[in-house]
């Protein structure tokens, strides 16, 4: 019987294991690195997009923006339709009329990035006075 207090050797230890130990590369010997090789066929690279999820609220702002861009972008390619050149000449950026603070002044700049425009004042002024109508609401 087994005294309290007392150390016992226990019966049988287990077998001890042998140590593995990797081998040293022989420089003769073939290389057991992975390489990648480019794709020879010239299959193009797939592209990446970072996408992210919005709020309903963040949302409804980007949808409302992309409303009035897009209906100006559209009006531009009217405005210059009966134009040799194209509406990608005529590049007004929406958030420099937002950063004016005078609404005569928003005018001004508008009407000069469209000088080159070989309508009507009457529809160039027709398309400013909209334009600054849709960017109040933003």
């Amino acid at each position: 019987m087994e005294q309290p207090g007392k150390y016992q050797e226990p019966a049988a230890l287990p077998p001890k294991r042998p140590i593995y130990k990797p081998q040293t590369p022989n420089p003769t010997s073939p290389s057991k690195a992975v390489n990648f090789v480019t794709n020879p066929s010239g299959e193009k690279k797939r592209e990446k997009y970072l996408t992210a999820k919005y709020g309903a609220h963040q949302m409804a702002l980007i949808r409302k923006r992309l409303k009035v861009e897009m209906w100006m972008f559209d009006q531009l390619q009217e405005l210059c339709e009966s134009e040799t050149e194209s509406s990608n000449d005529v590049d007004i950026d929406l958030d420099e009329i937002l950063d004016i603070e005078d609404e005569i002044q928003r005018k001004i700049f508008v009407r000069k990035m469209l000088t080159d425009s070989k309508s009507s004042k009457e529809i160039v002024n027709k398309f400013v006075d909209e334009l600054l109508e849709r960017a109040k609401t933003l």
